[in-house]
């Protein structure tokens, strides 16, 4: 397995897979139709390989359009339905019935491996539509597939920085699409979707269901994807179409965010030797977890000892004070945390808790630790499972070259399928550059190239039929 450049990790799955200097084309070594795979392998093409590469190629256009639409669409957090309604629409274009899962606050606050969450779920739903085989039945050994992306973006702020540019605009650019989402993560929605279309479209039917999902919460927590494992809908596999380019994703951290509510003792800013700071002793929480996070770097386990630093801790927000003579008394810091795996969510809750007590123990005021958001363990496959290995197959078919196998510092909902549904899972989707900073970005041609792999994929997992 091949450890993810230091250089391209972003974002809450990792971000792309290339160093800065590396470029999308010499990476993909492709031109949307298999040709070069053709020069690279010095094969001839399967026959029906090319059928099928073919015909997802021609769709290209559409799937432009497609992601172009979903990334118009603002689908921060509490938002998500004006981009579920283009997705079920998408969905009837493709003689699918979309059905939504609708998110179940009192089921998921009883669910072990369920994200803790303050904000409202009511009115939210995930989408599901099922590819079902012609005669309802299972043919030629198929096994079922569940291809997975969420609809839910971070936001884009700060504004400013983007310039003339509008973040929800989806500018198309020099085979470039532009926007918040158009990495992470419609794209791989639009590559979903693209396979699909092209494979119906040659009249065939797949051999075992093939469960098409675009989630919600993603971005916070996986309980939209955990939603969707509660109400059934599971398979033989899962494909997560997070935009690793030309990678499969194999292992990943898990994630923890938490808060810290520092309470000082308020007071005048001319008296302040008699207060308590609460800005400052948050100052002072910040550089104990700083170092717990070098003490959980000391000796990672394979393959994050590859990396400079997998343990990444974030200080994501922060409020405190209202005025400028008077000193804070109260302070709430928001951090993200990542955890290996097989290292427990209730063990690293343990040690960041000792670690607030100690570094405020000696002050007065109060310090409290709370959870809301993510709380997800990390989770790997093995690089031969039989679902890498036909991924592999597939790639290597239209590439003409075999995928990366990597690990990422961060985390997608290819962990809730394995640790909450047994389900083994893998990401794998489009190169894109920019997720959750100003510019976000994804490359077209990569676009075709994830949906020719899942048109190749569906034909080896499920089989094919028509």
């Amino acid at each position: 397995m091949q450890p993810v450049p230091d250089e391209a990790l972003s974002g809450s799955y990792g971000g792309s897979r290339l160093t800065s200097d590396e470029t999308a084309p010499d990476l993909l070594a492709f031109d949307g139709r298999g040709d070069l795979a053709h020069e690279l392998t010095s094969e001839a093409p399967d026959p029906e390989d090319a059928r099928i590469l073919e015909a997802v190629a021609d769709e290209a256009g559409w799937m432009t359009d497609v992601l172009q639409r979903l990334v118009r669409a603002d689908t921060t957090l509490g938002n998500e339905e004006a981009g579920q309604a283009i997705v079920r629409a998408v969905m009837r274009e493709l003689d699918l019935v979309p059905v939504d899962v609708r998110m179940d606050e009192e089921v998921l606050r009883a669910h072990p491996l369920a994200s803790p969450f303050d904000w409202e779920t009511d009115g939210k739903a995930n989408v599901v539509a099922t590819w079902a085989p012609a005669d309802g039945a299972s043919v030629n050994d198929g096994r079922s597939l569940i291809l997975n992306g969420h609809i839910d973006v971070v936001s884009p702020e700060p504004l400013s920085q983007w310039g003339e540019r509008d973040p929800f605009g989806g500018d198309h650019e020099d085979g470039w699409v532009f926007g918040r989402g158009a990495a992470d993560m419609k794209c791989g929605l639009a590559a979903i979707f693209g396979a699909v279309r092209a494979l119906r479209r040659l009249g065939l039917s797949p051999g075992a269901p093939i469960h098409l999902e675009s989630v919600v919460e993603e971005e916070c927590s996986g309980n939209g994807t955990l939603q969707t494992l509660l109400a059934g809908y599971t398979a033989d596999a899962a494909v997560v179409a997070e935009p690793f380019g030309a990678a499969i994703t194999t292992s990943q951290v898990g994630v923890l965010w938490f808060k810290v509510r520092i309470t000082g003792v308020p007071g005048h800013a001319a008296e302040g030797r008699n207060a308590t700071n609460a800005i400052e002793k948050s100052l002072s929480v910040i550089q104990s977890l700083r170092e717990l996070e070098s003490e959980m770097n000391v000796s990672p386990p394979p393959p994050y000892d590859l990396f400079t630093n997998p343990i990444t801790l974030n200080v994501g927000a922060i409020k405190g004070g209202d005025w400028a003579s008077t000193v804070p008394g109260v302070c709430v810091t928001h951090y993200r945390i990542a955890l290996y795996p097989g290292h427990a969510v209730a063990d690293l809750r343990s040690r960041i808790e000792q670690v607030v007590a100690d570094a405020t123990a000696d002050q007065p005021g109060a310090a409290e630790v709370t959870y809301g958001g993510f709380a997800s363990e990390g989770y790997d496959i093995p690089d031969d499972h039989p679902l890498v290995t036909t991924l592999a197959g597939a790639f290597t078919r239209q590439a003409g070259a075999p995928p990366a196998l990597v690990s990422t510092t961060g985390t997608t909902d290819a962990g809730i399928f394995g640790n909450a549904g047994g389900i083994p899972a893998v990401c794998f989707g489009p190169y894109a550059e920019q997720a959750h900073g100003v510019g976000e970005r994804v490359y077209l041609p990569s676009v075709v190239q994830t949906a020719q792999v899942m048109g190749l994929l569906i034909r080896d997992w499920c089989g094919l039929s028509g």
